[in-house]
């Protein structure tokens, strides 16, 4: 298998989890700065024109969320579990984050991370406004999840964990208002604690 990636924020999920899993993958990073995505080589594989993509011996695989849920399917891991009432809980988390958490924690993350980083210009001052208010409500729905929970589903690991919580190792760069919401720094400081969701990037690691 192969898992094309760049280092940005729906990639650092499929990696983090990829790498969790002890996943055979081999990693491919795909440069979105010089256009990498839109070569034809790559459009084949995702018409979207976006990473993270897994290619295996059936074909490729795109969406991020897709991604982790196979990889932990593949190796047989209880981040995806068998139970279908948990499987539909996960699901359920999964449609909530892309509507709304990380959403709105991906365009913080977009307007003071990638553009400085590709020279995109100042941060859009309404679209900031606009994302800080909607993360506060937020951040409030999954802090009172989180009371009294280790994690987001059946107070066990899951590819959950690994969705929802992709903006907020970016938090202080990407201004993500994380003050007042002692849940989710509990349960992200839990994240934390695995080097794989910490240092996720296979180029990160050959640097180190």
């Amino acid at each position: 298998m192969k898992l094309y990636y760049d280092e940005t924020l729906n990639p650092r999920k499929a990696c983090a989890a990829a790498r969790y899993l002890g996943s055979p993958v081999e990693f491919v990073r795909v440069h979105l700065g010089k256009g990498e995505h839109t070569t034809p080589a790559f459009l084949a594989m995702n018409p979207n024109g976006k990473v993270p993509v897994l290619q295996t011996a059936t074909g490729a695989l795109w969406e991020s969320n897709a991604i982790i849920c196979r990889l932990a399917q593949i190796a047989g891991s209880d981040l995806w579990p068998a139970d279908s009432d948990r499987q539909i809980e996960i699901v359920r988390w999964l449609c909530w984050d892309g509507q709304h958490f990380s959403r709105h924690g991906g365009n913080l993350y977009f307007e003071h991370v990638i553009r400085p980083k590709f020279g995109l210009g100042e941060p859009d001052a309404k679209a900031v406004d606009e994302a800080i208010g909607d993360m506060h409500r937020f951040l409030a729905v999954l802090d009172a999840h989180l009371e009294g929970r280790d994690y987001i589903v059946a107070n066990q690991l899951s590819v959950a964990d690994f969705a929802v919580g992709v903006s907020l190792p970016y938090a202080e760069q990407a201004r993500i208002p994380l003050a007042g919401y002692a849940n989710v720094r509990r349960w992200h400081d839990r994240l934390c604690a695995l080097p794989d969701w910490l240092d996720p990037f296979p180029a990160e690691r050959a640097a180190a």
